[in-house]
């Protein structure tokens, strides 16, 4: 019975192993088309003309939130549960349901957008010289309202390595004509590329859909109505979460450009741009696999504690050396990604990354809220950490500028982390295992002497002390992999094969 329980926990790790390599593979590629665009706009369009980028897409994202009712979300809990549920018809009838929802809610975003645009541009500039760029940057709600309506079926029906290459292929066809944009239009290739970028992943996305066999069938829109219910709750209460958040990111922006400019906004986004696209490829990679999974047996207390301490076992194993590596080298990495026009971004960095290991774990917690439907709960969870976090971003910013900015962020997530485990440990009997403890306290013990090192000793040595905090970082993080995914059984085996 004990080794029974060894090989379905081993199996468990694999499988969160599996998702993560998947989508990981995925964001690496996503990463290097990330730092190849950062790097095209910061040489070509400098801080300026990335804050303009920044505030275009935030705005615009912003009304996404308003009008998505996110489906994104709601809609792969309801296409998963009629997938397993093996009855062919009923996941026709849903996914009829998600297509048919994202037109709607599309539209409805394009037509705000429009109707709004001078009102956004003044808002978000000061003036209204922003407006058609607004009004074109509308139809980019309708493409990416769509693009989740493929995804989500994708998703849902554990199609990941489809979803897998669509991103890959939307992403490197929308890099490849948007270079040449920014190269001969300068700032007034921004719209275009933003366009250009939302259409390619939309067809990307519409392609790889095609090949999962739904079958059509007709449906009255009063069942949709009806069908729909379920996803409209939930995604309206995710869709006033992501109001909130992007709200509170569109305030912090704006205050920013006010008192500290649009250098400072520029500087901003591509500091974040470092810890939210580069080291959050692991959130992004895991919560394709993760949520669905969770969904399935949210019903089990138990079970559901043993997975959320599993996938934050090994998001803390797998960030941990990355953050140790940004913590030593950020200086350079900063250079290499951007230019030294944003360097001064590197001491906001610093606070953020340690923040990240508060914000794994938190996040993984989260997602119980979500796997249960308690929209209440998420809700209300959601609103006290957000207004938290705003008024911690103001003040960081006020009084310490970019630095401030990233203890904050670092602060909110620490607060973040100690609400979402009382909440979960008083209404779901959750618990964070002794194991899970051992791993978080350790890593986070090397990621503060990276951060000492880097603030007070000087270069070369800190360099040199910093590589061996990283080697310690690693070697932990691999002894405690293999301990639960067989690591070195699966290379000989691996390495058996080759040689046969």
């Amino acid at each position: 019975m004990a080794n029974d329980s060894a090989v379905k926990t081993s199996s468990s790790y694999r499988q969160i192993m599996k998702g993560t390599s998947i989508f990981g593979g995925v964001q690496v590629f996503n990463i290097i088309i990330t730092i190849i665009r950062s790097k095209v706009i910061a040489v070509l369009l400098g801080p300026a003309g990335m804050g303009i980028s920044g505030l275009l897409t935030s705005t615009t994202t912003f009304i996404g939130s308003l009008t998505n009712f996110g489906l994104r979300v709601s809609s792969v809990k309801d296409i998963a549960a009629a997938h397993n549920s093996n009855d062919e018809l009923k996941v026709t009838k849903t996914v009829m349901v998600v297509r048919r929802l994202v037109w709607l809610t599309g539209i409805l975003g394009t037509l705000v957008t429009i109707i709004f645009a001078g009102w956004l541009s003044e808002l978000s500039f000061g003036n209204r010289e922003y407006t058609y760029s607004f009004i074109w940057l509308s139809i980019t709600l309708l493409f990416n309202q769509l693009t989740s309506g493929q995804s989500v079926l994708l998703q849902g029906m554990r199609k990941l390595k489809y979803l897998a290459t669509a991103n890959v292929i939307g992403a490197a066809s929308a890099l490849l004509v948007s270079i040449p944009l920014y190269y001969y239009f300068r700032v007034n290739g921004i719209v275009p590329a933003l366009i250009i970028t939302a259409l390619f992943t939309l067809l990307a996305n519409i392609y790889f859909a095609r090949k999962v066999k739904i079958s059509k069938i007709d449906i009255s829109w009063n069942e949709t109505k009806v069908r729909g219910r379920g996803m409209m709750v939930m995604g309206f209460v995710l869709s006033l979460s992501g109001i909130m958040t992007m709200g509170a990111a569109y305030i912090v922006r704006i205050f920013i450009s006010n008192k500290g400019g649009l250098d400072d906004v520029g500087l901003f986004n591509a500091g974040f741009a470092i810890i939210n696209t580069y080291v959050g490829l692991i959130f992004t990679a895991m919560s394709t696999d993760y949520y669905p999974r969770l969904s399935g047996i949210a019903e089990d207390n138990q079970k559901t504690t043993l997975l959320v301490n599993q996938q934050a076992e090994v998001a803390i194993l797998i960030l941990a050396p990355i953050l140790t590596i940004f913590l030593i080298f950020i200086d350079i990495a900063v250079v290499l990604l951007y230019s030294k026009q944003f360097i001064a971004t590197t001491e906001m960095i610093y606070w953020a990354a340690l923040g990240i290991f508060f914000k794994s774990v938190s996040w993984a917690i989260s997602y119980v809220f979500l796997a249960k439907s308690a929209s209440k709960v998420f809700f209300w969870n959601e609103l006290i950490s957000i207004v938290c976090m705003t008024s911690l971003n103001l003040l960081g910013y006020y009084y310490w500028a970019l630095a401030g900015l990233g203890f904050s962020f670092m602060l909110s997530y620490l607060i973040y982390l100690i609400q979402v485990y009382l909440v979960a440990r008083k209404k779901y009997s959750f618990t964070l295992n002794k194991g899970f403890l051992k791993i978080f306290a350790f890593q986070l013990f090397v990621a503060i002497c990276c951060f000492i090192i880097s603030k007070s000793v000087i270069k070369p040595w800190s360099y040199m002390l910093g590589v061996l905090c990283i080697i310690i970082s690693v070697w932990f993080s691999f002894k405690e992999l293999d301990k639960r995914l067989r690591l070195r059984q699966l290379l000989n085996s691996y390495k058996n094969k080759l040689w046969k």
